[in-house]
């Protein structure tokens, strides 16, 4: 049997700028099932909520006063809902969870997602923990539970 001789060099550089993308921070966000949901440039809970519903607001497109966030939705697009509000009706475009079905998120314009100006995270709906429950799953439970008492 042949000797095996192996031979490699590794090098670096302390001088190297870092790059831009080396010094982006991607957070990743999973379901309460434990599958991966999102990935996106920014930490879910620094980004804007919907008054409405408490969703959190992702901007798909770039605007004048804001930019567009970097992000990657691994969710199914379903048939759209329509959902009341006071003041009329709200057209939804429903993500959900690949593995159990959860709706995740919504947008108001027909799939695919990042094809409106943005995309809806519904509150309590990914955690940045695998396998765990985020903080806000179950907080609008406590309001359902008060009504019908």
């Amino acid at each position: 049997m042949p000797k095996v001789v192996s031979r490699s060099a590794v090098s670096s550089s302390t001088d190297a700028r870092p790059t831009a993308s080396s010094t982006a921070a991607l957070r990743v966000y999973y379901c309460i099932c434990g599958e991966f949901i999102l990935v996106v440039d920014k930490s879910l809970a620094s980004l804007p909520r919907r008054q409405t519903d408490g969703a959190i607001i992702i901007r798909c497109q770039d605007a004048d006063d804001a930019k567009a966030r970097i992000f990657k939705l691994n969710a199914t697009p379903k048939e759209p809902i329509l959902v009341e509000r006071q003041g009329g009706h709200e057209k939804q475009y429903r993500f959900h969870c690949p593995r159990c079905a959860l709706p995740v998120a919504y947008q108001s314009t027909p799939p695919p997602a990042k094809s409106g100006p943005f995309l809806y995270v519904f509150k309590g709906a990914l955690s940045q923990i695998q396998g765990q429950l985020p903080p806000d799953a179950f907080d609008d439970e406590k309001l359902l539970d008060d009504s019908i008492a």
